[in-house]
């Protein structure tokens, strides 16, 4: 029995060992990996190797693997990679797998600057690109420094702006918080969204040379053949869209393209060896197949995935909605509680409050009632004094009488009665003023005593009624809060499209970039590109950094730049590419 030999296979997050026979072929290999990873959209995927020459070739899903120009080592390396990308993520990309297989390849050539990406777009897919690894941002686990092994952004980008590390986390940061609320699964696809919008996304860059001998790239993609010049991989020139195109063939290195029209002469181009021309035509081969069957209505297997994918997303939708009306019944719960624990917290407060009011009153009225009870006494002894007073005075009335009829009393004993008589009257008087100052300030003490027996009766008053209300509150229970079942429904209209000639239909021409349809993430790229501009060194600019600026502050993007290219007959433009 032949000995097995063993095959490493590389995806964009794991990384699979097999076992393979010497007459295994590229399909039952590549069948092996999309059955252990779980994935049904096949037709964007290949294997990827690097043959004999050094160069990135894709495995042959026909002949063995043994047979093909792969290095003979051990374990035999591949790389599982997207070889053909979708017009239109949101309506190709059905399974999430293959959703975070594109998302993952796309951020990878970006951040290796395969595709470029301006500063202020790499900074808002870097944000998006924390929502997908992270979930929602959250203040006590997201705190500074937490992106600091993470490599977010294109070198290129960093080095042209005067900004640390922590700035750059910190701009990032700002916008993933911006994110909260969206699924991993959304955040991802909404990368692609913005990413598929780029010039250079999704296009394979082959170096050509017309009959002229002019050197030049042929860009090959999901919507045709794009012409560009040598120092600007950006902005096409000349286009073709698959559904112009008849035949392709070459020749060693001459490589042939008949035009539907039939008016048109043949495109020719040369590529620098043969080998590069198998690579282009094996994508456009690719290419074309899937631009034609997107123009016509899905298959069975198409239609019963996109409606699984539906089934699956409304259902986490709807898991996800659940989920968060728990979550603020509870939330909600939770701040009524604290909210009851408050007022019980100030009814307590209130109640300990009046309880020391109630205690100084009582305090008060203690020390009233023992300041009453002293006036009351010196009342009472002003009074014993008064009737002394009263009856000395008396006394001295009579001695006065009994002196004025005794004729024989001296006139020392007159006035030492008149004296005594004198003192008498004053002693009487005095005590006199002394009784009613007393009475005064009895009286004052009196109407004190009434007012603090008002403010005490007024304190006790209190005293019951807060400890009626605090009794109420302690025993009234936390409102329950109900939690409705899930009655949302979700409707999906199936849109087919009719059966289509080439070259009847290409809307691509006429389409908008996420960009223009979204005003949410036109206010956060210009949000950004003021920020970015303040700290950009433009001395440190690339070539493609000042070809972007022209092409912006000249209103093209991708779709409009496409259309351009593509106007005129497929003769012209064949004329155009030979005096290039």
């Amino acid at each position: 029995m032949p000995r097995p030999i063993n095959v490493r296979v590389t995806t964009m997050d794991a990384e699979l060992e097999f076992a393979i026979q010497p007459a295994t072929t590229g399909k039952q290999l590549f069948d092996q990996v999309v059955k252990t990873i779980g994935l049904r959209e096949t037709w964007f995927f290949g294997l990827q190797y690097v043959d004999s020459k050094g160069l990135f070739t894709w495995l042959k899903m026909s002949k063995k693997v043994l047979s093909q120009d792969v290095r003979k080592e051990s374990p035999l390396t591949f790389k599982f990679r997207a070889k053909f990308f979708p017009e239109d993520v949101t309506e190709e990309l059905i399974q999430e797998i293959t959703q975070r297989l594109f998302f993952l390849q796309v951020k990878e050539s970006i951040l290796t600057e395969e595709c470029y990406c301006p500063p202020e777009t790499s900074v808002l897919l870097a944000s998006y690109a924390v929502q997908a690894k992270y979930g929602d941002f959250t203040p006590q686990v997201h705190r500074p420094g937490f992106l600091a092994n993470e490599r977010m952004l294109p070198t290129r980008v960093i080095e042209q702006h005067k900004l640390t590390r922590e700035q750059w986390e910190e701009r990032i940061t700002k916008w993933f918080g911006e994110h909260r609320g969206m699924l991993k699964e959304d955040a991802m696809l909404e990368y692609l969204k913005i990413a598929q919008d780029l010039e250079m996304y999704g296009i394979n860059y082959f170096e050509i040379r017309n009959k002229k001998g002019t050197l030049l790239w042929l860009g090959v993609d999901a919507l045709g053949l794009n012409i560009y010049e040598y120092e600007d991989k950006l902005s096409p020139k000349i286009g073709f869209p698959w559904s112009e195109i008849r035949n392709i063939s070459f020749n060693d290195k001459k490589f042939l393209i008949k035009p539907i029209d039939k008016k048109a002469p043949d495109f020719v181009f040369f590529a620098p060896r043969l080998r590069i021309n198998k690579r282009i035509l094996s994508l456009c081969m690719g290419n074309h197949e899937m631009y034609m069957r997107r123009r016509k209505p899905d298959s069975i297997e198409v239609q019963q995935m996109k409606a699984q994918a539906r089934e699956e997303k409304a259902h986490r939708h709807a898991e996800r909605a659940h989920l968060a009306r728990e979550k603020q019944a509870r939330e909600q719960a939770e701040l009524q509680r604290k909210q009851l624990e408050e007022r019980l917290k100030r009814f307590e407060m209130e109640a300990q409050r009046a309880m020391e009011a109630l205690a100084l009153s009582e305090k008060q009225a203690r020390e009233l009632e023992r300041k009453v009870a002293l006036a009351q006494n010196e009342v009472a002894q002003q009074e014993r004094a008064r009737l002394q007073t009263e009856e000395a005075r008396r006394r001295a009335e009579d001695a006065a009488r009994r002196l004025r009829e005794g004729q024989s009393a001296s006139e020392e004993e007159r006035a030492a009665l008149q004296r005594k008589a004198q003192q008498a009257e004053d002693q009487a008087r005095k005590i006199a003023e002394d009784a009613r100052r007393k009475s005064a300030e009895a009286a004052r003490l009196q109407h004190e005593a009434s007012a603090l027996e008002q403010q005490l009766l007024q304190a006790r008053r209190e005293e019951v009624a807060n400890a009626q209300a605090l009794m109420k509150a302690s025993q009234s229970p936390i409102p329950p809060i109900s939690v409705e079942e899930d009655t949302e429904h979700f409707q999906y209209n199936m849109h087919n499209v009719a059966d289509l000639k080439a070259g009847s239909n290409r809307n691509e021409e006429n389409r908008s970039t996420h960009y223009d349809k979204n005003a949410k993430i036109r206010e956060a790229l210009a949000s950004l590109g003021a920020e970015l501009d303040s700290a950009r060194d433009t001395s440190k600019l690339s070539r493609l950094d000042i070809i972007h600026a022209g092409n912006i502050a000249e209103g093209r993007n991708k779709f409009k730049t496409l259309k351009q290219i593509r106007s005129g007959n497929t003769k012209t433009r064949i004329m155009d590419f030979e005096n290039m």
